[in-house]
């Protein structure tokens, strides 16, 4: 067991003993190939709980200062989690994500660029967009229904995926691209929040 799975084991147990989880779409996740998943942001839980009960390997970028402390840099670069610089355009985390899309990766984004204070989905950021657009990879819409309330329901939603071909190519810009798959996210949250 690698360093990955145990994690996503060690998440799991966590998730499992503490909320009723529940996973619903993971079949909508292509097993090979490039995977962007764009999900809304309630909770520090949503990273583990975006990745814990799928095969594949999600990478995250993580902020900049959380790769300072050395052993946290190690632990979170085998987990496939790469730095950015927040508030500000950085390039090379722009390219790492890139990368990893055209390497046939699974890249985990959480558009609004920060928690939900109220958990009502906020505006996304260009990121989103300016990825899916500059990829081929499979968009999957994701929503994590909350609150994260000790014992209580927490469940975890795969979207099926969002046909970008023709938004390529029309060539929208980022931000339209990015309301795009925010109003998928939307949809999602609607849907399973009344169920």
């Amino acid at each position: 067991m690698g360093i990955y799975q145990f994690g996503q084991f060690a998440c799991r147990c966590v998730l499992s003993t503490f909320y009723k989880v529940k996973i619903e779409g993971e079949e909508n996740i292509p097993k090979e190939g490039s995977v962007l998943l764009c999900s809304n942001h309630i909770s520090n839980f949503d990273p583990p709980l975006l990745g814990a009960y799928i095969k594949r390997p999600i990478h995250y970028m993580a902020k900049q200062e959380l790769f300072e402390k050395p052993l946290l840099n190690k632990l979170l670069t085998s987990l496939g989690a790469f730095p950015v610089k927040r508030g500000m355009g950085d390039k090379q985390a722009l390219r790492t994500s890139i990368q990893l899309l055209r390497d046939g990766k699974v890249l985990g984004l959480f558009p609004e660029g920060t928690r939900s204070k109220d958990g009502t989905l906020g505006k996304g950021l260009a990121g989103a967009g300016f990825f899916a657009l500059r990829s081929d990879a499979v968009i999957i819409p994701c929503a994590v229904i909350g609150p994260y309330k000790k014992f209580n329901p927490v469940k975890m939603v795969y979207g099926e995926p969002i046909d970008f071909s023709t938004y390529r190519e029309q060539k929208i810009n980022a931000e339209q691209a990015t309301e795009i798959i925010m109003n998928e996210i939307q949809k999602l949250l609607v849907k399973h929040t009344s169920r």
